[in-house]
């Protein structure tokens, strides 16, 4: 009677076997993607990692405005930065693009002038990249 029950239920020593293989290639294929997530991210790190952050800007008079930025990066690394002003319609009144050489360290802080057509309402990085 217990085997009729079994086999009418599904709980069959075939079923139970089967359903454990699911279950531990399930658990492996995670694990595989996540050791790959893992690698991937940590590797993907150091390799040309860059941040510019605007920390401050001060209006100087009718045409021009002083830019104050972070950027972060590996020690050494030469980077260029591309500079905008904008007015209150957020029109671009002023461009600069600067060139940094490599910095003995990782977080370097700048400040450059970008001169405008008309009074500036603010002065942000446009982009940076690895020169």
């Amino acid at each position: 009677m217990t085997e009729e029950l079994a086999n009418r239920y599904g709980r069959t020593r075939n079923r139970a076997r089967r359903s454990r293989w699911l279950i531990l290639a399930a658990a492996a294929a995670f694990v595989a993607v996540f050791v790959a997530w893992v690698l991937w991210a940590g590797l993907d790190e150091d390799q040309g990692s860059l941040e510019a952050t605007d920390t401050g800007y001060r209006i100087k008079g009718e045409h021009a405005v002083a830019l104050t930025f972070a950027v972060n990066v590996a020690p050494g690394t030469p980077v260029t930065c591309a500079l905008q002003a904008l007015d209150e319609s957020f029109a671009v009144i002023g461009w600069k693009v600067v060139s940094f050489p490599g910095a003995s360290s990782r977080v370097t802080t700048y400040r450059e002038t970008v001169r405008t057509t008309e009074r500036a309402n603010t002065g942000l990085i446009y982009r940076c990249r690895l020169a």
